[in-house]
């Protein structure tokens, strides 16, 4: 009877595991193999290089640039995602008049498509009638107005509308963990005569330690591989080199160079890059639990 069962058991689930091989482990031990060769992404042209791909890019200036330029902006777009995240939780965890109101404002840029924020803030930062430039200058902060979406201030731009995006996200997650806080702990903490910043930082800020801990995992994953907001902003424009992550590096080497196994290859750095973090940010989270 247990064998029956198991081999029922076996049944039921295999429709699962067949879906997840053919939708995850296929494609990712293709992309490894590919990266071992000389490809063409449309014509059946490839040839077998080993590990030339790979001498190649860390060669290659252009690759080690696209590194730069993602480390910039997911590092720069995380912390500041973090931080206006958790003070926009603080502040609609509190009770006022039109909180709800405020809330479904603060979530908005979450759901709304990429390429209409993209759009949005295209209009808002244009250097001939864009509403931000005629606020700064109308107030005097400069006295030009200011090429947002030129090389000296296009990596600025990005990390601004991509904060703007992202930063929902973090508001969803901290508040969720806010209110689960016991309120006796506030108010053993405001008899100690705790000042609301001492509360924050005694009673707060260590409550909110294991959700900030996946937040900023999940947020480094999807930041460091984000492609959609970096491309968009991209178009139309002569600046693009300088906001070249890896993710839209490697789409250019695919599709428009139709290098796909170098395009492939940069995809197998990218994971192995974001391995080598999660287990080095695990180790360093485990080290501070004391586990």
């Amino acid at each position: 009877m247990k064998i029956n069962e198991q081999k029922t058991g076996l049944l039921l689930i295999l429709p699962s595991i067949l879906l997840i091989l053919a939708l995850l482990v296929y494609p990712v031990a293709y992309g490894v193999w590919l990266s071992f060769f000389k490809k063409h992404s449309f014509f059946p042209e490839q040839r077998f290089v080993g590990l030339a791909n790979y001498i190649y890019l860390l060669k290659n200036p252009e690759f080690w640039m696209s590194v730069w330029y993602g480390t910039v902006y997911s590092v720069s777009t995380i912390c500041l995602q973090v931080i206006v995240g958790v003070i926009a939780a603080l502040i609609v965890n509190e009770s006022f008049k039109g909180r709800n109101f405020v809330r479904g404002v603060i979530l908005f840029p979450y759901v709304i498509p990429a390429v209409v924020a993209i759009i949005l803030w295209k209009w808002l930062l244009n250097n001939q009638f864009g509403l931000v430039n005629y606020i700064l200058v109308s107030i005097g902060i400069t006295e030009q107005p200011i090429s947002w979406m030129g090389k000296d201030h296009i990596m600025t731009s990005l990390i601004i509308i991509s904060v703007w995006e992202f930063f929902p996200f973090v508001v969803l997650s901290v508040l969720a963990r806010m209110q689960s806080i016991p309120p006796a702990l506030y108010e053993a903490a405001k008899v100690d005569g705790a000042g609301a910043f001492r509360r924050f930082f005694h009673v707060t800020l260590p409550q909110l330690r294991n959700v900030l801990f996946v937040v900023i995992l999940l947020r480094s994953i999807w930041m460091f591989t984000k492609f959609d907001t970096v491309w968009l902003l991209t178009q139309g424009g002569g600046a693009e080199k300088y906001i070249r992550t890896l993710p839209v590096y490697a789409y250019m080497r695919t599709f428009m160079y139709y290098q796909a196994g170098l395009g492939s290859t940069l995809a197998v750095i990218m994971f192995l890059i974001l391995v080598g973090f999660t287990m080095i940010y695990f180790k360093m989270f485990r080290r501070e639990e004391g586990i």
